[in-house]
């Protein structure tokens, strides 16, 4: 499995809808959503109907509408997006457990190959289907205020000095600029979900 750029942006949107919530913002609208996290305004808007259209999200019209999540943060499953905007799972449709497709493996009983993406597929639903939006802004919001970060969607946030935003394409084009490490290095444990719920652990 791997998140496409639809599936990145329906849950960063998400999350910023659930902290929006907490911070007792009834209604967010797209291009605020948009220039929180340097989106195209366009293609958000089209995830945002799909969202709403699942039942995930739900929006009101007018000079002060805007989007709001349709159900409590505690009952939306991270799962349940990824296979809403991305499809299955599980890297190969012979162990899908949602849009099973047969494989050309002349043996699938005993097809080695099969059995470790079952493993691929079990371990990536156990993580996905066990943690909601909730789980994951209640972490996004305890990381930001442990390292002092102005929230967002809060009166404090929209009262700090913020540096000015840049578009997404320009911020890319920057990114890309700067000087790649020699090797790519594993992300440390303490950046994980897991790990903010768990403490230390190992996998």
């Amino acid at each position: 499995m791997k998140l496409s750029k639809k599936g990145e942006y329906a849950l960063r949107s998400l999350i910023n809808l659930g902290i929006a919530a907490e911070m007792d913002r009834k209604l967010v609208q797209v291009s605020e959503l948009a220039e929180n996290e340097q989106l195209p305004v366009k293609f958000l808007e089209q995830i945002l109907q799909a969202l709403k259209e699942a039942g995930i999200v739900a929006s009101q019209r007018g000079k002060f509408g805007g989007y709001r999540l349709a159900r409590p943060a505690r009952k939306i499953f991270i799962g349940e997006v990824v296979r809403l905007i991305d499809g299955p799972l599980a890297p190969i449709g012979c162990v899908s457990q949602t849009a099973y497709e047969p494989c050309t493996c002349p043996d699938e009983a005993h097809c080695g190959l099969r059995m470790l993406m079952v493993d691929v597929r079990n371990a990536i639903a156990d993580i996905l289907d066990r943690y909601t939006l909730a789980d994951v802004v209640e972490i996004t919001l305890r990381k930001m205020r442990r390292d002092s970060v102005s929230l967002p969607f809060s009166a404090e946030g929209a009262n700090s000095a913020q540096p000015p935003r840049i578009p997404a394409r320009m911020a890319r084009q920057q990114l890309s600029r700067r000087r790649r490490p020699a090797r790519a290095t594993r992300n440390a444990p303490s950046e994980g979900v897991l790990h903010h719920i768990l403490g230390e652990y190992t996998i």
